[in-house]
């Protein structure tokens, strides 16, 4: 698993000279500019509800002595909760509105590192690439969701909370991960076949996935690069994936 993860990682290295290699910044025009419109909405938004949410869990001690303290440390515990929330909502709904505008580049890219080495690709339109998207975002996040909530509970323990935080973390990067992966997927596996295909190479998904989280945590620029790197990362390892189980069933 750990190998794989630092494979995913590392699939990272070079995907700003191939991006522009391949003359692939124009198609992330629009998808940049769908992060940085759904990253603002999320951000004020979540800054208005921190405080709700905090005063709400105060108003749950109803005694005057700590009260401060109390307010303080729920209002902090809002933030992180409406945080979390937020990276969750921001990752599905850029990922799921940009998808008819990766598959392009994922594709570009295949045929950069194949050649003439053809593979018999489902043909699918704009509308099918967007609703396929959203399907996949609507079922992971579904399922992170599940994993989302009790993971983050469980991580305001003290001292093993750390643990659990370290595990939310890498849930989230696996999700965010499966997206990347999926725009080169679509091309050659059907719903259900491509969720098989990233669970049997869930530490690859992860190593994507790391990334992609690590650049959200710098502000505006890392909205930007964002898709950009973690997409053309994905789609070079998922390619050489791809390739490596063909040449299994060749043989």
């Amino acid at each position: 698993m750990i190998k794989n993860i630092l494979s995913g990682i590392q699939a990272y290295v070079g995907s700003f000279g191939l991006i522009s290699k391949l003359k692939l910044w124009k198609y992330f025009i629009v998808p940049v500019v769908i992060s940085l419109v759904t990253a603002t909405i999320i951000g004020f938004t979540a800054y208005g509800l921190s405080d709700n949410i905090g005063n709400f869990l105060a108003k749950i001690w109803i005694w005057d002595w700590g009260k401060e303290t109390v307010t303080t440390i729920a209002s902090f515990i809002g933030a992180v909760f409406v945080l979390v929330i937020g990276f969750l909502l921001y990752k599905h709904i850029v990922m799921a509105l940009s998808a008819p505008f990766m598959s392009p580049v994922s594709e570009k890219i295949e045929t950069h590192l194949n050649g003439s080495f053809k593979h018999n690709h489902r043909k699918t339109t704009f509308r099918e690439q967007l609703i396929r998207g959203v399907r996949i975002s609507l079922r992971n996040l579904s399922k992170e969701i599940l994993f989302t909530i009790p993971l983050l509970l469980l991580s305001f323990i003290p001292i093993i909370g750390l643990v659990f935080t370290v595990v939310l973390f890498l849930v989230q990067a696996y999700y965010a991960g499966f997206g990347n992966m999926d725009y080169t997927l679509e091309r050659h596996l059907n719903y259900k076949e491509s969720i098989n295909f990233v669970g049997k190479n869930k530490g690859v998904s992860i190593g994507n996935g790391i990334v992609f989280m690590l650049c959200l945590l710098i502000p505006v620029l890392g909205f930007i690069i964002v898709l950009p790197l973690s997409v053309t990362a994905a789609s070079v390892k998922t390619v050489a994936l791809l390739n490596k189980e063909n040449e299994r069933a060749i043989l």
